[in-house]
């Protein structure tokens, strides 16, 4: 009796203590040292991304733009950030019309469609996606047998989830800095 008594207020209290805890990512500083910027998962498909100065929070956007682990750097004047997400969803393929007679063209050459994904984009203040960059963007087809394949992601930024190499940074002159895998330093100006 007692037994389930205690399993059945646990019950209870573990969802409240699960709801309670909150995961922060790490924060990153512009790079004149006036602000900082981070993402807050406080539940399942609840987070919000905040820009603070030393004084306290400057805004908040409630939006999933990432998760915890993704690269978030903010600009000079507080009102933009970089999202870049090391780890990417594999695009879907791009459905081919279809014609009434078999054809025996050949696939069209290029980069597969799993490549045609965002990696890094900008966003304002207001939540507005400003720019985006495609891994096609930073990297030939050739570069792309580099991209470290798993199932439904890949990962394809160097210094990042076990791949070796210098990690993404904020310069002085507030640009980010990063390497794709097998390409070279691309840059990400606010």
């Amino acid at each position: 009796m007692r037994r389930a008594a205690l399993a059945l207020v646990l019950m209870f209290l573990a969802p409240s203590s699960a709801l309670a805890e909150e995961r922060r990512g790490r924060a990153r500083v512009s790079a004149n040292g006036l602000y900082s910027v981070r993402m807050v998962e406080a539940a399942q498909d609840q987070c919000r991304l905040e820009v603070a100065q030393e004084s306290g929070p400057v805004w908040t956007l409630k939006e999933c733009l990432g998760t915890v682990d993704d690269l978030y750097f903010v600009s000079n004047d507080g009102e933009r950030v970089w999202v870049v997400w090391p780890l990417v969803e594999k695009g879907k393929a791009v459905a081919e019309p279809r014609t009434k007679k078999k054809s025996k063209a050949k696939k069209p050459k290029g980069p597969p469609a799993w490549a045609r994904v965002v990696v890094a984009a900008q966003y304002g203040r207001d939540g507005q996606r400003l720019q985006e960059k495609r891994l096609t963007e930073w990297l030939n087809t050739r570069q792309l047998s580099e991209v470290r394949q798993l199932t439904h992601h890949f990962k394809w930024l160097e210094g990042t989830l076990g791949i070796p190499g210098k990690g993404p940074r904020l310069t002085d002159a507030g640009v980010v800095e990063l390497e794709p895998v097998g390409g070279t330093t691309r840059q990400l100006t606010f």
